[in-house]
């Protein structure tokens, strides 16, 4: 292996460190607010540490911090509508990946293209033809609706990302199923699908934290407090504190509180991940 020069391991580690400070300044700024009980509104000053060290705004927060709605349902609703959008996404996306890397079809290039461009279009695009769909069907103001919607914005990427990763299966292996007995479906389940896992754990991830992280487009479809999310909790505080005394600290609270189940779910899988992203790697 070649080693590096002095020079270019003095720039490589300051652009790790600035890259470092970019990701971490923010959250200690959002954890200092947490846990400053001096904040009465807006702060006005900047600190490294908490002016005055307290738990009152976790307190407050973790009661009704909407409208008299309690934080277990807005977290229910936040966590049911981004699991149902990252299972709907795959659900409806998995055989539509594997048909689009597998199988030559009259308009497949044009379905891999309006794919594209329905990534790249932004989703207020798409607002208009849902908020009728939805209404017509008569469930635009329930938590399903949000999990049709987050589904239908995480799809694209979805059905691209885990198309790449069948692609990256060895046709040798599923051709020496079909000559050992093998139908399709078995071959896509036992030999495809374990393959392609690393993939789909991502797609998982950024369709669950597209829906968990959304807070503006959900009002559309929203109108009863109890069916609100956590995201759009927190856009309610923001804009609330421009007009009233609602302390920053119950801002930064439920901002970390709300990163506490993205943490939990990336540890958990984040072996699985990394021991099939090596497993991967040794097979080719």
């Amino acid at each position: 292996m070649r080693k590096m020069s002095f020079l270019r391991q003095v720039l490589s580690q300051f652009v790790l460190l600035v890259i470092a400070l970019y990701v971490l300044v923010p959250i200690w700024g959002t954890a200092r607010l947490a846990f400053d009980g001096a904040l009465t509104s807006r702060p006005t000053e900047f600190h490294f540490f908490p002016k005055e060290f307290s738990l009152n705004a976790f307190e407050k927060v973790l009661d009704k911090p909407y409208q008299n709605v309690a934080f277990t349902t807005l977290l229910g609703n936040s966590l049911t509508a981004s699991l149902g959008a990252a299972g709907l996404a795959l659900a409806l996306g998995l055989s539509l990946a594997y048909a689009f890397a597998r199988f030559r079809f009259p308009g497949r290039q044009a379905g891999l293209f309006v794919l594209l461009l329905t990534a790249l279009l932004p989703p207020v695009a798409f607002m208009t033809p849902l908020y009728i769909i939805l209404s017509i069907l008569k469930i635009r103001t329930t938590l399903m609706a949000l999990v049709i919607v987050y589904a239908a914005f995480a799809m694209p990427f979805c059905i691209w990302n885990m198309r790449a990763a069948f692609q990256a299966v060895p046709k040798e292996l599923e051709e020496a199923a079909y000559l050992d007995g093998a139908g399709d479906f078995t071959t896509f389940w036992r030999i495809s699908l374990p393959l392609a896992l690393p993939s789909l754990a991502v797609s998982a991830l950024i369709a669950f934290l597209m829906g968990y992280s959304e807070f503006a487009l959900g009002w559309l479809f929203v109108e009863r407090p109890d069916t609100v999310t956590l995201s759009m909790t927190i856009y309610t505080m923001i804009n609330a504190q421009f007009g009233s005394a609602l302390p920053w600290s119950h801002i930064g609270a439920l901002s970390l509180i709300m990163s506490i189940p993205v943490v939990v779910i990336f540890i958990i899988f984040q072996n699985t991940i990394f021991d099939s992203l090596l497993f991967g790697s040794a097979n080719d």
